[in-house]
């Protein structure tokens, strides 16, 4: 499934983090902006495009406790094409928003040990693409492990994530359905530093991405499993106080770098990488 012309930097971006060449003739349109918020806050450019992705992860507690809660989920996503990565210094914003979804739904959260946490979400959606006035629904669910081990010098951190989403064209009826792995290591450096009256904290991260397409895994569970994947590699700076940036907090910024399909892929980010 082709995307519109106007999509073609979020295709660069989405597909370029996701694909892998062992599902390349499977492969469904990942880029389509209904999946915008399950791609991360950031900036991404390959081949001299680049697109913008923010994601502001509105939630609301419903019951909690020290052991487990239960949130209802308000992510509102909004996609910008052709984002210039000199502007992101100057705190310039784009004048026109390309893509806003909005997908609602339920989030669980418990705590199965002190070290291990887990985490589970379905969302039920709306999108829209002012470029050409589309509309779809969406559909997503999935499931995280968040493991903390190791020293508390370094704190670090094993996140595994498996999700599946899909989406339906309101206008044409026409759907497309993904599921995505990733699991990786967060880690301290053991060290900070203060800076414009805040700490702050560099952290290393490497994370492994699978992608599949439809009925894949169902079909070939193991070959799916061990087929070829997308190294991601980055470091992030942690602050103890957000910083603003107009109606925008940031709690850290970082950097990643990846290569898939032989594209060098990098990506700017203001959220947890993982």
């Amino acid at each position: 499934m082709d995307a519109p012309t106007a999509l073609k930097p979020a295709r660069i971006l989405a597909i370029l983090l996701f694909s892998s060449p062992c599902v390349a003739q499977q492969a469904p349109d990942v880029s389509h902006y209904a999946f915008a918020n399950y791609l991360g806050s950031g900036i991404y450019s390959s081949a001299g495009e680049s697109a913008a992705v923010v994601n502001i992860p509105l939630s609301f507690d419903i019951e909690s406790s020290s052991e487990h809660s239960l949130m209802l989920r308000l992510p509102l996503s909004l996609g910008f094409f052709n984002y210039n990565w000199d502007e992101l210094p100057e705190g310039d914003f784009p004048d026109a928003v390309g893509t806003v979804t909005v997908t609602p739904g339920i989030e669980y959260h418990w705590q199965v040990n002190p070290n291990l946490k887990m985490e589970t979400y379905l969302d039920i959606g709306f999108g829209h693409n002012f470029s050409d006035s589309s509309n779809v629904g969406i559909l997503s669910a999935g499931i995280s492990t968040l493991y903390a081990f190791g020293s508390e010098e370094y704190q670090p951190l094993w996140v595994s994530r498996f999700y599946s989403a899909g989406y339906r064209s309101i206008q044409s009826g026409s759907e497309e359905h993904y599921s995505a792995l990733t699991s990786g290591v967060e880690s301290g450096l053991g060290w900070g530093f203060t800076a414009w009256e805040r700490q702050m904290e560099p952290r290393l991260f490497a994370a492994m991405h699978w992608y599949f397409g439809r009925g894949q895994l169902a079909d070939e569970f193991v070959g799916a499993l061990f087929g070829e994947s997308t190294l991601e590699l980055g470091l992030s700076l942690v602050f103890d106080k957000p910083l603003g940036l107009e109606a925008i907090t940031i709690e850290r910024v970082g950097f990643s770098y990846s290569n898939a399909g032989g594209e060098d892929v990098w990506r700017v980010f203001f959220s947890h990488p993982l």
